[in-house]
């Protein structure tokens, strides 16, 4: 059972999510926190040390959400490692707008804040792009085994050109307001799954 204290610091994080992810998390004040939740700053800091620990567990949260649902789309309902490779594709597909309504992409807003003045920040986004990485390369290599991927080829180097096709398509598409350059950016990596990874039958 969740203490008082718990119960508090998860409503609080659950309340500013969109915000630190909209406004950013640097930017974010305690003002626009108190404002958000209803709470004192006396009650904040009673359950957070400071505001980079309330924008930090927020960016956990944040991430976390992210990576269940991506967890999701490369899950065991799908039949093959193809199936779950455009999941993936389809996953950003049909969530564009709640995305985008919410701030945009978690990882990519805090990256481009996370420098040298929040280092805590930036070691938290470093390990979600490589957990990220990891599962799509994961699912690369699980096909490889199976026949389903050509065996060359190196599945860490296609999950890393994954996200950064995703997440360019995201950025262009959050900034122009125009939703074509993230499904330019899910068509080609389509094309990529169909045309160099997948396997033909022989």
């Amino acid at each position: 059972m969740s203490t008082k204290a718990e119960k508090t610091k998860q409503f609080i994080i659950e309340k500013t999510a969109s915000l630190f992810n909209t406004k950013g998390y640097t930017s974010t004040s305690l003002s626009d926190i108190t404002e958000a939740t209803g709470l004192t700053k006396g009650s904040i800091y009673g359950n957070f040390q400071n505001k980079d620990e309330v924008a930090l567990e927020v960016y956990k949260y944040n991430s976390g959400l992210l990576g269940k649902n991506m967890s999701r789309s490369l899950g065991e309902e799908f039949p093959t490692n193809i199936d779950k490779l455009n999941a993936f594709v389809n996953f950003y597909r049909k969530n564009w707008k709640f995305v985008f309504e919410t701030g945009g992409c978690p990882l990519m807003n805090a990256a481009t804040e996370a420098d040298d003045t929040f280092p805590n920040l930036k070691k938290q986004v470093t390990e979600s792009f490589k957990s990220w990485i990891k599962n799509i390369s994961e699912v690369i290599v699980e096909g490889q085994k199976n026949g389903e991927i050509h065996k060359e080829l190196n599945a860490e180097e296609y999950g890393s050109l994954f996200i950064m096709i995703v997440e360019g398509g995201i950025l262009l598409s959050k900034t122009t307001g125009d939703k074509k350059y993230l499904n330019l950016a899910l068509d080609r990596i389509l094309l990529i799954i169909d045309k160099e990874l997948k396997l033909l039958p022989s």
